[in-house]
């Protein structure tokens, strides 16, 4: 049995990630601002799972839980997360995206822990130079969010390097699911067509992009921690294909009949003045041929297992 830090172990990703180690008997610190719901349910389902409450800018709060508990390896998942949030408070994305996971390194170094896995993003890329690319694709970030992201991957390979650590990036995608706590596509038009309210969107039908389910992102994450010696430090873990929004709009009409919901021409808009940049799919052959990677969602199944858990009150 392994002990392994999940930062971030509340979110999203994160919670889900501290799930799937658990169920396999793992060891499992969840290291974030707050407990939620889902990481509580976790806790009392699987005893091995335990919650410290700290902030990775804060150094002392941290290096005391690696004190403590001495992980064998860290999944890194904290962050200020999403375009939107980026602007509304860069100069806190840079402290804590940034600034955070320096400081989890300098932990790692000092504690002997030799593998992180981090959770970067596709948005590492800025606009996508054909609708699939691999991980060579040029970076060149255009927003804080993924300019945050670049920089712990570049801070991370020379600490590495210089330290002898080992640190796989994991570069998702669009992550969907039950739990998805941002107001994005498909959760959006999926909670409408449950709640037989209408959403119309103006535009975004021609927007592409890789849509990833929660729990093959889990699984990613696990086979990049799991890998012993990958040739390489960066992955994708999304599912090689990405539908239109219009495509997804037809799939929920199609899974719930009566669901009223659109969506008009054009590029997909975050907000009101930020729209998104040029996206499409991830080639995950590295990942599939490396890691064993193998997502079990497309779409149409991913967002037959979201409508499930929906209805089922996971959401």
């Amino acid at each position: 049995m392994s002990t392994i830090l999940v930062t971030g172990g509340s979110g999203f990703i994160g919670a889900a990630t501290v799930h799937r180690l658990a169920a396999r008997g793992d060891r499992v610190i969840a290291f974030d601002l707050a407990e939620s719901p889902r990481l509580k349910a976790h806790r009392e389902r699987h005893k091995q799972v335990s919650f410290e409450p700290g902030e990775l800018t804060e150094w002392p709060q941290l290096a005391e839980v690696f004190r403590r508990h001495k992980p064998d390896a860290v999944i890194h998942c904290a962050a200020i997360v999403g375009v939107v949030n980026s602007l509304a408070s860069p100069i806190a994305t840079m402290r804590v995206n940034v600034e955070g996971s320096l400081n989890v390194l300098a932990a790692m170094r000092l504690f002997g822990v030799p593998r992180m896995v981090n959770l970067s993003t596709e948005e590492v890329y800025g606009h996508f130079t054909k609708p699939k690319i691999d991980e060579t694709h040029p970076c060149f970030p255009v927003k804080p969010y993924g300019i945050s992201k670049f920089a712990v991957e570049q801070l991370a390979r020379d600490i590495a390097e210089r330290d002898g650590l080992s640190v796989i990036h994991v570069r998702t995608c669009w992550v969907y699911g039950p739990g998805l706590p941002r107001p994005r596509v498909p959760k959006t038009l999926i909670e409408a067509a449950l709640a037989n309210r209408p959403l119309h969107l103006a535009s975004g039908g021609d927007f592409r992009v890789d849509h990833v389910y929660i729990e093959d992102v889990a699984d990613g994450i696990v086979r990049a921690l799991d890998a012993r010696r990958p040739p390489h430090d960066v992955y994708h873990i999304a599912t090689g294909e990405a539908p239109s929004l219009r495509e997804i709009v037809a799939i929920i009409r199609d899974l719930v009949p009566n669901a009223n919901i659109s969506v008009g021409p054009g590029n997909y808009a975050f907000a009101a003045g930020i729209e998104a940049v040029r996206k499409g799919a991830l080639d995950i052959t590295r990942a599939r041929t490396e890691l064993g990677y193998a997502p079990r969602h497309d779409i149409r199944a991913g967002i037959a297992a979201y409508l499930s858990a929906m209805r089922n009150g996971e959401g």
